[in-house]
Protein backbone atom coordinates (compact mmCIF):
# COMPACT_ATOMS: atom_id res chain seq x y z
CA UNK A 1 0.00 0.00 0.00
CA UNK A 2 1.46 3.56 -0.25
CA UNK A 3 2.27 6.00 1.96
CA UNK A 4 1.24 9.20 0.25
CA UNK A 5 -1.81 10.40 0.27
CA UNK A 6 -2.66 11.19 -3.28
CA UNK A 7 -1.49 7.76 -4.18
CA UNK A 8 -4.05 6.43 -2.01
CA UNK A 9 -6.59 8.37 -3.85
CA UNK A 10 -5.44 7.17 -6.82
CA UNK A 11 -5.92 3.66 -5.86
CA UNK A 12 -9.18 3.56 -4.77
CA UNK A 13 -10.33 5.94 -8.13
CA UNK A 14 -8.86 3.63 -10.46
CA UNK A 15 -9.93 0.62 -8.43
CA UNK A 16 -13.76 2.16 -8.76
CA UNK A 17 -13.03 3.27 -12.94
CA UNK A 18 -11.76 -0.44 -13.77
CA UNK A 19 -15.04 -1.91 -11.70
CA UNK A 20 -17.55 0.55 -13.77
CA UNK A 21 -15.23 -0.05 -16.66
CA UNK A 22 -15.77 -4.14 -16.38
CA UNK A 23 -19.57 -3.65 -16.23
CA UNK A 24 -19.89 -1.34 -19.16
CA UNK A 25 -17.76 -4.10 -21.08
CA UNK A 26 -19.55 -7.14 -19.81
CA UNK A 27 -22.75 -5.35 -20.94
CA UNK A 28 -21.53 -4.15 -24.47
CA UNK A 29 -20.87 -8.06 -25.03
CA UNK A 30 -24.51 -8.71 -24.17
CA UNK A 31 -26.01 -6.47 -25.98
CA UNK A 32 -23.68 -7.45 -29.19
CA UNK A 33 -24.92 -11.11 -28.59
CA UNK A 34 -28.37 -10.30 -28.80
CA UNK A 35 -27.90 -8.79 -32.26
CA UNK A 36 -26.05 -12.05 -33.24
CA UNK A 37 -28.44 -14.81 -31.97
CA UNK A 38 -31.15 -12.69 -33.91
CA UNK A 39 -29.08 -11.96 -36.70
CA UNK A 40 -28.66 -15.98 -36.80
CA UNK A 41 -32.46 -16.60 -36.05
CA UNK A 42 -33.20 -14.24 -39.30
CA UNK A 43 -35.17 -12.47 -37.04
CA UNK A 44 -35.25 -9.02 -38.80
CA UNK A 45 -36.70 -6.67 -36.16
CA UNK A 46 -35.82 -7.93 -33.10
CA UNK A 47 -32.54 -7.61 -35.06
CA UNK A 48 -33.23 -3.69 -35.84
CA UNK A 49 -33.94 -3.03 -32.01
CA UNK A 50 -31.12 -5.14 -30.53
CA UNK A 51 -28.90 -3.40 -33.14
CA UNK A 52 -30.22 0.55 -31.76
CA UNK A 53 -29.67 -0.70 -28.33
CA UNK A 54 -26.17 -1.90 -29.34
CA UNK A 55 -25.24 1.10 -31.24
CA UNK A 56 -26.32 3.96 -28.09
CA UNK A 57 -24.99 1.16 -25.33
CA UNK A 58 -21.07 1.33 -27.53
CA UNK A 59 -21.84 5.40 -27.88
CA UNK A 60 -22.39 5.70 -24.08
CA UNK A 61 -19.03 3.48 -23.74
CA UNK A 62 -17.09 5.59 -25.79
CA UNK A 63 -18.66 8.67 -23.87
CA UNK A 64 -17.48 7.23 -20.30
CA UNK A 65 -13.63 6.25 -22.07
CA UNK A 66 -13.85 2.78 -21.86
CA UNK A 67 -13.30 2.11 -25.45
CA UNK A 68 -12.41 4.20 -28.50
CA UNK A 69 -14.33 5.96 -30.70
CA UNK A 70 -12.83 4.21 -33.56
CA UNK A 71 -13.71 0.74 -32.12
CA UNK A 72 -17.11 1.72 -31.16
CA UNK A 73 -17.51 2.61 -35.17
CA UNK A 74 -15.99 -0.27 -36.37
CA UNK A 75 -18.23 -2.69 -34.12
CA UNK A 76 -21.67 -0.66 -34.78
CA UNK A 77 -20.86 -1.22 -38.82
CA UNK A 78 -19.92 -4.44 -38.30
CA UNK A 79 -22.98 -5.16 -36.45
CA UNK A 80 -25.06 -3.12 -39.37
CA UNK A 81 -23.75 -5.13 -42.16
CA UNK A 82 -25.27 -8.39 -40.71
CA UNK A 83 -28.32 -6.60 -40.04
CA UNK A 84 -29.01 -4.76 -43.18
CA UNK A 85 -27.74 -8.42 -45.16
CA UNK A 86 -31.29 -10.12 -43.27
Amino acid sequence: MANIKSSKKRILVNEKARVRNVAVRSELKTVVRKVNKAVEAAEKEQAQEALQVASRKLDKAVSKGVIHKNQAANRKSKLAAKVNAL
